[in-house]
């Protein structure tokens, strides 16, 4: 039975370097024998079926095959639609209140653990905040991630070290769960 999935690419198309258009990325995951590829803005987001139940297999077999058609390396994280509707479901912050902008999803390979956080003190970043979940972290940034001095705070080594992340704005996020539903 194929589900249907969501493959973030990190890092892509951004300030003209690891360019990956996205006519070619629907090729490769064609190539691939996935089915119903779609592509989602320029910033490496694919949606796709796939009869494959294993997420981090799909992830490994995309960044070969991104690495083999481009020639470079590209982190991929690959979720299934019921991860991303419960992600969206799970938000600790009035998304329908708030502009795509100011909120975002940073989706992580595995779980970090809170102690990874420890230095970060929440108060000396408000009215920014942040909220942990099942492998992603909710920030709430009212003047954009671009100025976010907590997301710099969050995106430190010593935070994300050994674990890959990459993050998407809430009206990304809402488009990848309507785009993973079925």
């Amino acid at each position: 039975m194929a589900k249907k999935y969501a493959a973030l690419l990190r890092g892509v198309n951004v300030g003209g370097s690891k360019k990956v258009p996205m006519a070619q990325l629907r090729s490769v995951l064609e190539g691939l024998g996935h089915g119903d590829v779609q592509t989602y803005l320029q910033s490496g987001n694919a949606v796709f079926s796939s009869a494959q139940q294993d997420p981090v297999a799909l992830a490994r077999e995309l960044e070969a095959a991104v690495e083999a058609h481009f020639g470079f390396p590209v982190r991929c994280l690959v979720v299934d639609g019921a991860y991303l509707r419960a992600v969206a479901d799970a938000c600790p912050f009035p998304s329908a209140e708030l502009e795509g902008r100011q909120l975002h999803a940073t989706f992580f390979s595995e779980q970090p653990g809170a102690e990874r956080f420890a230095a970060i003190d929440p108060a000396a970043y408000l009215p920014e905040e942040y909220r942990l979940g099942d492998r992603v972290l909710y920030l709430y940034a009212p003047n954009g991630l671009g100025r976010s001095k907590l997301a710099e705070a969050l995106a430190k080594p010593a935070v994300i070290k050994g674990i890959d992340a990459t993050t998407r704005n809430w009206n990304t996020v809402a488009k990848l769960v309507e785009l993973t539903q079925g």
